[in-house]
């Protein structure tokens, strides 16, 4: 069911799922076109933790999605703020629920816990965004030590975003403190308290699905909401 959230900035759109009391999860996409490319698993995930009797949000974040801002306006403490608010609004013990760079925008939340899918330093993000658009013949001109630069936006696979954003981006890294999980693929070798068996969908040129791996990850956080509830 659509609403909205109010944050400093603005109003944005979320989508809730499941029960109206109890636990629930607030998830943070990826960004940019790996937002869109697992927006579908997603809503498949809370589909089913809802059908575990576990609420949930999909929020939009400024400049994403359907947002009124424009892309090359958002900011990441921009993120941070309305991602905040988002979880604020829900009056509820509020999980944070991360896919890769959405572990770089849950920082300021009030959470109860923090579960991370594949999460992912800004600095590899940022690396990702220039290949690709090297590799779409349109290099990335940017110092990104030059925090003083106030040149315009650039172009990344046909979105405008701006050069502080890129800058604060590559500096992030997830929380790592406090009560957390980081599940990963079982094809990552870097380290985590799970892995699962499934295919990197952020990767593929088009928006995919994994109902299977959606359950089972359903399934690890809701075992991991109850562990918390303990």
């Amino acid at each position: 069911m659509s609403h909205y959230y109010d944050w400093a900035g603005g109003r944005e759109a979320m989508v809730r799922f499941g029960p109206a009391s109890g636990p629930v999860v607030v998830l943070a996409l990826p960004l940019f076109e790996e937002a869109n490319r697992t927006r579908t698993f997603a809503v498949g995930l809370l589909r089913k933790l809802a059908d575990l009797g576990i609420g949930g949000v999909l929020p939009d974040l400024p400049g994403q999605n359907d947002s009124p801002v424009a892309t090359e306006h958002a900011m990441l403490a921009g993120w941070r703020t309305a991602f905040a608010a988002c979880a604020a609004t829900t009056g509820r013990p509020v999980h944070s629920v991360a896919i890769r760079g959405g572990s770089l925008v849950d920082h300021d939340a009030t959470v109860v816990s923090r579960w991370q899918f594949a999460p992912a330093k800004g600095e590899a993000l940022i690396r990702e965004l220039f290949r690709t658009a090297h590799a779409a013949g349109e290099p990335v001109e940017i110092d990104l030590d030059a925090w003083s630069d106030e040149g315009g936006p650039v172009t990344i696979a046909g979105n405008r975003l701006s050069r502080p954003l890129l800058r604060d981006l590559n500096a992030a890294d997830c929380v790592r403190e406090g009560n957390m999980r980081v599940v990963r693929l079982d094809t990552d070798p870097a380290v985590a308290d799970y892995k699962v068996e499934g295919a990197p969908l952020w990767r593929r040129s088009e928006p995919g699905d994994d109902p299977t791996l959606a359950a089972s990850l359903a399934d690890d956080i809701a075992d991991w909401i109850d562990r918390c509830a303990s």
